[in-house]
């Protein structure tokens, strides 16, 4: 127990200067493994666009991206925060946030920042807070951790979106402007992922084709279909429904079977129990195939 104490008081005494050292160093090697797997993993330009595109596409988002006031007799407008952080997140390789550096009697330190870890162009903001709100014209001392800690992140709020846009190229700004724009007006389509999805269940339901099978024909994963992809899944459709080709033209039927197993198993694993051994896979299989499609 002494020597517990003993350890415990040691590191204590340690001084001040020691602790803020190993603290730089540790946040110095986090910023060198950020660093590291952006070069690793550099942001696709056209990707990042395309998925700027799809998010300004959100009603929800396109509702709060654009802020408006009046000043000197003219009508101001830009983008919001909300809007800033939904183009760091998806331009990738960002890192962004509001720090509290200092917390001194009645007042606090910050810093915002924006950092294009592939590019090493960064945009920083120190600012002081002080920790008042004014309410019904009298002037209130804040008291409460957590008014202090909300009123950081509000005034932080301006500085980190001036930030985020210093590091953002302009015309990809104005670029999710005009789409948050179409969308409010009715002029904008759903967001690529949500179509596919769309088309996906459609295919599924009208002719029992499987995610698995649509995969199987483009060579890849649903997830990266593009605009090109879901011209040609409308383009099967249509043939479908009008009967101008089959199925088999399109996709191959053995995915679909090993999905139709997969299905009968779960569903029906205790079914499949009582099945008796002298009966043959012809005459099970048809049960299996009666299972809907879900």
């Amino acid at each position: 127990m002494n020597q517990l104490t003993t350890q415990f008081n040691q590191i204590q005494e340690q001084p001040s200067g020691v602790i803020a050292k190993a603290a730089s160093s540790r946040e110095m090697e986090e910023v060198k493994g950020q660093i590291f797997m952006a070069r690793q993993f550099p942001r696709n330009v056209f990707l990042a666009e395309q998925r700027i595109r799809d998010a300004c596409k959100r009603q929800s988002l396109a509702e709060t991206a654009i802020y408006r006031y009046p000043r000197g007799g003219a009508m101001v407008e830009g983008p919001s925060i909300r809007l800033a952080e939904v183009l760091a997140q998806n331009w990738g390789n960002i890192a962004f946030g509001v720090k509290e550096l200092e917390q001194r009697e009645g007042e606090s330190i910050a810093m915002a920042y924006a950092w294009d870890l592939e590019t090493n162009v960064r945009q920083e903001k120190v600012f002081t807070v002080k920790h008042t709100r004014k309410a019904k014209g009298q002037i209130k001392k804040l008291d409460d951790p957590r008014d202090i800690y909300e009123m950081v992140a509000n005034q932080g709020a301006r500085r980190l979106r001036s930030c985020i846009l210093g590091i953002i190229p302009g015309d990809i700004v104005e670029m999710a402007i005009d789409e948050c724009q179409k969308t409010l007006t009715g002029n904008n389509k759903e967001p690529l992922k949500d179509r596919i999805a769309k088309a996906l269940k459609t295919f599924k339901e009208k002719f029992r084709v499987t995610q698995e099978m649509i995969e199987e024909r483009f060579g890849y994963k649903a997830d990266a279909f593009t605009e090109y992809d879901y011209l040609e899944l409308i383009k099967i459709f249509n043939s479908l429904k009008d009967g101008m080709s089959k199925v088999e033209d399109w996709f191959d039927k053995g995915v679909q079977k090993k999905e139709k197993s997969g299905l009968a198993a779960a569903f029906n694993g205790k079914e499949q129990e009582e099945v008796k051994a002298d009966e043959n896979k012809d005459e099970a299989e048809p049960k299996q195939e009666e299972l809907p499609l879900e």
